[in-house]
């Protein structure tokens, strides 16, 4: 197990929707990063999501304290407009990369319900198109990013995610699913990015 390192870095978990920073894939990360990771519950709604995160890494920078993002699902199209947009390094996993289209599949549902704890919570048109503010046309820096993808995905189409960010570091396995199997198997690799 690694140990916090002296300049206090710090990996922000970000899950996917309608899940959990108690999850079983950010508490494997838990498990191996320790202290070197967070991995907390996010707002429902976008908007919120994404201002709870940049106040967090806002936090973090204004100490001079490296901020590093890991994102599944939802969290990886977050992950990405948020490294993005403060020059971070970030490991996408299963990436959404057009979420308002897939999630599009809820428009009239009046209730999601959440996969960790079966809490319901209303997720609207309204949200779904709010997700556009969030769209990364260009990525400034490929090199800052890792993205696992698994083909046998069955909540999105990887060749979509490998389209859009096919510049990034890109590993494309066969077999697995939306989760990501075996995510651990890449828990060296994704400490040496973020570390060296």
């Amino acid at each position: 197990m690694i140990k916090r390192l002296e300049n206090n870095k710090m990996i922000i978990y970000i899950h996917g929707f309608a899940s959990s920073g108690f999850g079983s894939k950010p508490q494997k990360f838990k498990e191996y990063f320790e202290d070197e990771v967070i991995t907390i519950s996010l707002p429902t709604i976008p908007n919120l999501a994404i201002d709870t995160l940049e106040q967090i890494i806002e936090a973090f920078l204004s100490k001079e304290e490296p901020v590093y993002l890991v994102g599944s699902s939802l969290g990886g199209f977050y992950a990405l407009f948020l490294a993005n947009k403060y020059d971070l390094k970030a490991v996408l996993i299963n990436p959404a990369v057009n979420p308002w289209g897939t999630l599009d599949r809820y428009e009239g549902v009046d209730f999601v319900t959440n996969y960790y704890d079966n809490s319901r919570f209303e997720f609207n048109q309204n949200h779904i198109k709010s997700l556009k503010n969030y769209e990364v046309d260009y990525i400034k820096n490929p090199s800052n990013f890792i993205t696992l993808l698994q083909e046998e995905d069955e909540v999105l189409d990887f060749s979509e995610a490998a389209l859009k960010l096919e510049e990034t570091e890109l590993i494309i396995e066969e077999g697995g699913n939306h989760s990501f199997d075996g995510i651990e198997r890449y828990f060296r690799k994704i400490n040496s990015f973020f570390y060296n």
